[in-house]
């Protein structure tokens, strides 16, 4: 490794790789047409939240300290240059992928998004009809001028700049106007068959406006409408200096989250230079962060397409989720944890058991308190319903609800309004530190004797994700690992030291330096010609300690195989440095999500399944558990199913390479296919 290069690679130009790597399954022909549509949307998804995030942070760090340099060792406008021209290039392939390839495939299947130009009588007289009944009685143009100043815009709102000319009932001269697109309107409309012969058809929101904006200038000459939206930094910023209560600040941050400071401006390709300046002026947004694309400003409301359309020969075969004999639903799941513990690998195996746990634990009248952790669970959860029930047959209910949950702020506030309701007792956590674990505690009189039970997870307890998010569960009565979690619920609720754990290990705690003891152990095996592995699955790799570990385990001779869907910061294959680490990420038909952990310990391997990345917030800045699988079968099972089965597959893995690029892995001539999430699929769905 040259001296000009850092140790570290740049957090931001890596999540833009992943990115990069989504953005190749909407060109794999492999892929069924609707879903490769589906990932070009989830690409721009992901990449407005790389503006309100990533991107809002970089411009906030270089306002505030622009001379201290970041983890890779640049200065913060060096990397707001970089990623800015990595980010265009990124946008303008995706409109290259959706005009010359997506669009024409999807019209030989049937399938047209019709633009302006392209309607027929037919078509104009039902976009005109639907112009006329559902937009125009709720459209609100402001014309700007000094008595109707700029409006403020709602971030990532779809807005139209339209110019005008003459004078109007008023006498005032024609300018410029606003026109903000209603959100609860959908920005895709689908046609009636019989205007489209018979095919899907659709238009966009955005084409009907345009097609009639005229009509809300009366005598006015429309000389241009162009469509834009603005990004905002969309961060909150609740200061604990006189905080009485977090629930009512993060409610009034909400409100403020939509109309933070602009951070990217797009607008269509269209739009003439002297309009898109007068825009960037306004949100004071320079040249590069102006970002001109031929379509649609918002991908991502093309996600609704494939459900609006009855076309399985262009979507993934569906499979229904298996459900192992031992938990189906004649079976009391408290009697089958108390026989063996129990591991589901979703969405491979159903969340249902998970739900049915809590379920039966607001049932049972044996159960007598349940405690549990809400991160993420959707605005419709059948858990934090059984809460509920739980609540209301008296049963002692704690839920530490994490109001700090990016994006699910809302949701999560509406449900610990509705837990207080019924009394059960609500926790927002501890202030400065996210509760990210995922953890369910059950206490259940037994033969007039206290039993307790745990599930543990490595993600949220969310039934929506848990269909396309893979992840593993464990339901347990260990009494050592159900101690241990009573005394995390007690750490997050209570006051007092932190305390000495059994068996599990905890962010902010004990979690990093175990992770360093655990490499540090790998070395030292190494160095006595013991066999050295260290095999780990996880989201993102950003921490600095850890990756200077593993290095030095490098160094001694241990190999490290890093299985990271996402952000990578670590240059592996250096000489000298990392020739005996490699980076594999797995993009495919699931997000994975499962955070494992293995150490080979000299052949008595260590399995760890954990809610934490290896991340300076996850290890310090959060409340994390890191959770070992002792039992022999279940062990073997996840090292097979869910570590080396990734690292066996060639037809969704990317190779990482030093410099931080990727490079798919292709399988020789002699190899056998292998897809791990079809296996997976395979193997246990009820199909």
């Amino acid at each position: 490794m040259s001296q000009s290069q850092s140790r570290l690679l740049c957090r931001e130009l890596s999540l833009l790789a992943f990115n990069r790597r989504v953005l190749a399954q909407a060109q794999d022909e492999q892929i069924p047409l609707l879903e490769r549509l589906r990932f070009l949307c989830i690409v721009s998804s992901n990449l407005d939240e790389f503006f309100e995030v990533r991107m809002a942070w970089l411009r906030r760090t270089k306002q505030r300290a622009p001379q201290i340099p970041l983890i890779n060792g640049e200065l913060p406008d060096t990397v707001i240059a970089n990623v800015t021209v990595e980010a265009h290039k990124i946008i303008a392939e995706q409109y290259r992928i959706f005009n010359d390839e997506l669009i024409p495939a999807l019209r030989k299947k049937g399938i047209s998004f019709y633009p302006r130009s392209s309607w027929n009588e037919g078509q104009q007289q039902w976009v005109a009809e639907y112009f006329r009944h559902e937009l125009l009685p709720i459209l609100t143009p402001i014309g700007l001028d000094p008595s109707h100043p700029f409006p403020r815009l709602l971030n990532k709102s779809l807005n139209f700049a339209v110019e005008l000319e003459g004078k109007d009932a008023f006498g005032r001269l024609g300018g410029m106007a606003i026109v903000q697109a209603p959100r609860i309107l959908p920005r895709i409309l689908q046609l009636p068959k019989e205007l489209c012969d018979g095919h899907d058809g659709f238009v966009f929101l955005s084409s009907i406006l345009h097609a009639h904006v005229h009509t809300l200038f009366t005598g006015m000459n429309v000389k241009g409408c162009y469509q834009f939206r603005l990004t905002r930094d969309s961060e909150l910023s609740v200061a604990e200096e006189d905080l009485e209560n977090l629930g009512v600040a993060i409610a009034g941050e909400l409100q403020d989250r939509q109309y933070g400071d602009g951070v990217r401006l797009e607008v269509a390709d269209n739009c003439p230079e002297h309009v898109y300046n007068f825009l960037l002026s306004h949100f004071h947004l320079s040249k590069d962060e102006l970002y001109r694309v031929n379509g649609p400003v918002n991908l991502v409301r093309l996600m609704a397409v494939p459900d609006m359309i009855e076309r399985n020969d262009l979507k993934f075969k569906p499979f229904t989720p298996g459900v192992p004999t031992s938990l189906n639903k004649n079976h009391n799941l408290f009697d089958v944890i108390q026989q063996e513990d129990v591991l589901l690998y979703h969405p491979y195996q159903s969340f249902e058991p998970t739900v049915r746990l809590i379920q039966q634990a607001a049932e049972d009248p044996e159960v007598i308190a349940i405690k549990m952790t809400i991160y993420r669970t959707g605005s419709s959860s059948d858990l934090v319903k059984a809460l509920m029930k739980a609540a209301l047959a008296g049963k002692q209910v704690t839920v530490v609800v994490e109001l700090m949950a990016r994006f699910d702020e809302e949701t999560n506030l509406n449900w610990a309004s509705q837990l207080e309701a019924v009394g059960a007792h609500v926790v927002f956590g501890v202030f400065g530190y996210k509760i990210h674990a995922k953890m369910a505690l059950i206490v259940r009189r037994e033969q007039g004797q206290l039993k307790r039970y745990a599930h543990i997870s490595t993600g949220n307890y969310h039934q929506g994700t848990s269909r396309i998010y893979t992840d593993l569960g464990l339901m347990t009565c260990d009494d050592d690992i159900t101690g241990d979690i009573n005394t995390v619920f007690m750490e997050i609720t209570g006051l007092g030291q932190p305390n000495n754990l059994h068996k599990i290990a905890q962010s902010p705690f004990t979690l990093h330096k175990m992770l360093l003891d655990s490499i540090a152990e790998e070395i030292e095996h190494a160095k006595a010609g013991k066999p050295a592995r260290i095999i780990a699955k996880m989201n993102a790799l950003v921490e600095p300690t850890i990756i200077e570990a593993l290095y030095e385990a490098s160094q001694a001779g241990v190999q490290v195989e890093l299985i990271i869907r996402g952000m990578c910061i670590l240059r592996p294959g250096v000489k000298g440095l990392s020739e005996n680490i490699r980076v594999r990420s797995i993009v495919g038909r699931l997000l994975e999500h499962a955070r494992v952990f293995c150490f080979t310990n000299g052949g008595q391997s260590k399995v760890w399944i954990s809610s934490a990345d290896w991340m300076g917030r996850n290890l310090f800045r959060r409340v994390e558990i890191c959770t070992p699988i002792e039992t022999t079968d279940l062990k073997h099972r996840i090292i097979k199913e869910a570590l080396l089965l990734a690292l066996s597959d060639n037809q969704c893995a990317w190779m990482m390479q030093p410099n931080g690029e990727y490079q798919r892995i292709k399988r020789t001539g002699a190899e056998a296919p292998v897809n791990m999430q079809q296996t997976l699929i395979d193997r246990y769905s009820q199909q």
